[in-house]
């Protein structure tokens, strides 16, 4: 029964992450072979996930997964510019549930949630162009609890890089 809910509770907690790829497909990615994070950009009004240290820690994971697909980070002249962005939102969803007697009637309930939104985008150096984004969607009760999930959201992306061609 454990194993069951378990099962469950990791099941829900993958739903709640929505990763998406989009990329170029007449780029060459077997041509970068380095990167450097150019610029990040953190938009939020918690004040937990717009401090440098989720910036910090943003950069870590995406250093520590690039690197991992083979990249060198470049200090200087890079094949890859990375650019970020990341946000959140109070959002809220309405549910209804049938009350009263017999069913005759609606309860309705408003099940506050918060979003977080983080967008990576992958540039040639070259031609300024965007070859690669990868937007990680997360929702959260609390938004404190997002900042626990960005070195998920980061892994989800790059797990598609380098795009595969059809």
């Amino acid at each position: 029964m454990r194993v069951l809910i378990l099962s469950l509770l990791t099941a829900l907690g993958a739903w709640a992450q929505h990763v998406t790829v989009e990329f170029d497909p007449a780029a060459d990615f077997s041509q970068f072979k380095t990167f450097a994070i150019r610029d990040g950009q953190l938009n939020s009004k918690n004040p937990a996930l717009n401090s440098e240290l989720v910036k910090k820690r943003i950069e870590t994971a995406i250093e520590r997964d690039l690197t991992a697909k083979g990249l060198t980070v470049a200090s200087g002249r890079s094949d890859l510019n990375v650019r970020y962005h990341f946000g959140s939102a109070r959002k809220a969803e309405v549910e209804r549930y049938p009350a009263g007697w017999r069913g005759w009637g609606t309860r309705v309930v408003r099940v506050p949630y918060t979003e977080g939104t983080l967008v990576i985008d992958l540039r040639d150096a070259t031609t300024h162009s965007l070859v690669w984004r990868g937007i990680a969607r997360e929702d959260k009760s609390d938004a404190a609890k997002i900042q626990g999930k960005l070195d998920a959201m980061v892994k989800k992306s790059f797990e598609k890089y380098p795009p595969k061609h059809k």
